[in-house]
């Protein structure tokens, strides 16, 4: 089915299909804007995305290490703060995310947690049909319309009237949208989501006394934080919103910007609420970061835990700078999901979880994500134990700017059985996610790309650096072809060959061993991955 033709302005193509409800969100008010945005910005969007790669290589050279900036030194030695968060902010103790489809955005909203992170981003494959879908079924849910009928169990989904709090997370800025072209050039990604959300919901959010939140992702600078600030004061203008109206989180997922936190917090004061620590882009930018250095070498997925050193540095120099300033400081992501037909597995998954919130709210965390709702009241009930009030604001760690604590990597092993998981986990993820599903249950675990980023990168820097597993094997490239040949064999031969050529784990087998063996890094597997995505 196709929707009502629309005709874009001057210089504006849409290049996906037009499906029934489309022309709602693609109004020309708001295609103007997006053409607008894109004009304004986009040049300083490419820009910085160029300086990303020419830093790299400045790190892969030795010409610049991480550390933090002398010129912005007096932004970190300041006194200043950010505005105190809108009423419905002030206690995020439990955030549940997930993708925007009509069906989740429903369940996520009922299922009892402070705040849904509606994800068009790690936790969503950017098609054109789940991005503009997501938009109607946001516009729906903001509007009170949504409801959801289950086409095999004919079971009936609506909202409650009491719900949580909806927080947008928008792309990143270096991933474009493809079907909107402006000037014969795509409109980037993240810009798209971020405006047409902020054009159709604005005057009913605020109807519903809440307002539009977002989480942006992926910032490694300041200046990347300024843009935003920049596209942000803009589009409040445009429709004629008092400053400040717009408030964002910003996701502290890059090992670059835990060095700028004080500085991402002052550019975007007017319209800041708090920082998240996003563990598992962190981890994955901690390599890609550092990918020449031999001294930064990760063990096993499985044994960077948030309680290793350099990651529990990250968390405390978060919830300090934070705190001094203002803003909340949220807790990351605990993978484990609840495990169904196995008592014991279950229990030890949810044992996991309540320790992992815990330790996040002991620290001083003001709040923190669960992937799944039946994980909620586990996360709620750590919460309420540590946290009396709606936040710990008051509660600021002490911390010292110490580069090497952030930067030393965790003793551990590199195991046979951490290549052979990287592997398989990849494999599946990417064929989830070129079938359209950006958010998979893969052993239990809830992977995302960020996840899916980690497995690919530690294959790249096991080989590269010529990494010796526990068992004595060297990891070069006809060990990690090997394995990712084994890790394929296995998958097949569990789901059936009709599951693999349908499920297009070919493809994922492909790309991974074409991204683990590539001597040059690729910045994000999605990069090379969203020319595959199909309709």
């Amino acid at each position: 089915m196709t929707g009502q033709a629309i005709t874009p302005p001057a210089g504006v193509t849409i290049k996906g299909a037009m499906r029934p409800g489309y022309e709602t969100i693609l109004t020309g008010e708001a295609l103007s804007l997006l053409a607008d945005i894109h004009r304004r910005f986009d040049a300083r969007r490419k820009a910085l995305m160029a300086m990303r790669l020419e830093r790299q290589k400045r790190l892969d050279s030795g010409a610049e290490t991480l550390g933090f900036r002398a010129d912005t030194a007096a932004i970190r030695a300041g006194e200043w703060t950010v505005p105190a968060a809108p009423a419905d902010l002030a206690d995020r103790r439990v955030e549940i995310t997930g993708p925007v489809d009509r069906k989740m955005i429903i369940n996520a909203l009922n299922c009892g947690a402070k705040c849904f992170m509606a994800d068009f981003e790690d936790a969503s494959t950017p098609s054109w049909t789940n991005m503009m879908d997501g938009q109607v079924n946001l516009r729906d849910a903001v509007h009170k319309k949504i409801d959801y009928t289950d086409p095999d169990s004919g079971k009936s989904y609506a909202l409650n009237k009491d719900h949580a709090v909806l927080i947008v997370r928008a792309r990143g800025l270096h991933l474009d949208e493809a079907h909107i072209e402006i000037d014969g050039a795509p409109m980037s990604g993240g810009f798209a989501d971020f405006a047409l959300y902020l054009l159709h919901n604005h005057a009913q959010l605020k109807k519903n006394g809440t307002g539009p939140y977002f989480y942006l992702p992926k910032l490694e600078t300041m200046e990347e934080a300024q843009l935003w600030s920049l596209v942000i004061r803009h589009c409040e203008t445009v429709l004629g919103l008092p400053a400040g109206t717009v408030r964002v989180t910003i996701l502290i997922e890059t090992i670059t910007a835990t060095f700028e936190l004080d500085e991402i917090l002052y550019v975007l004061r007017e319209n800041i609420t708090a920082l998240n620590a996003g563990r598992w882009d962190y981890i994955f930018s901690y390599i890609k970061r550092q990918k020449t250095n031999p001294a930064a070498i990760l063990p096993d997925r499985g044994q960077v835990t948030m309680t290793v050193p350099f990651m529990a540095e990250y968390a405390k120099r978060l919830i300090a700078v934070c705190h001094r300033r203002g803003a909340h400081a949220m807790g990351g992501m605990s993978a484990f999901i609840p495990v169904k037909g196995d008592d014991a597995a279950n229990e030890a998954a949810i044992a996991k979880v309540k320790a992992d919130k815990t330790r996040e709210a002991s620290i001083g965390h003001d709040g923190a994500w669960v992937a799944h709702p039946a994980l909620v009241p586990v996360a709620m009930e750590a919460f309420d134990a540590v946290m009396s009030g709606p936040n710990q604001l008051s509660k600021i760690p002490d911390v010292t700017e110490d580069a090497a604590a952030l930067l030393t990597a965790p003793e551990g092993t590199v195991t046979h059985a951490g290549v052979l998981g990287n592997a398989d986990v990849a494999i599946r993820y990417i064929a989830s996610w070129l079938q359209g599903r950006g958010a998979a249950p893969i052993h239990n675990l809830m992977e995302d790309a960020a996840t899916a980023e980690i497995s690919r990168a530690q294959l790249w820097q096991w080989r590269t650096h010529g990494a010796k597993t526990a068992e004595g094997r060297v990891v070069d490239a006809a060990y990690v072809k090997e394995v990712i040949g084994e890790a394929a064999k296995a998958i097949r031969a569990e789901i059936g060959d009709n599951a693999w050529g349908e499920g297009r784990f070919g493809e994922a087998e492909d790309i991974l061993t074409s991204l683990a063996l590539d001597d040059a890094f690729e910045e994000f597997l999605t990069l090379p991955a969203y020319e595959k995505i199909r309709e």
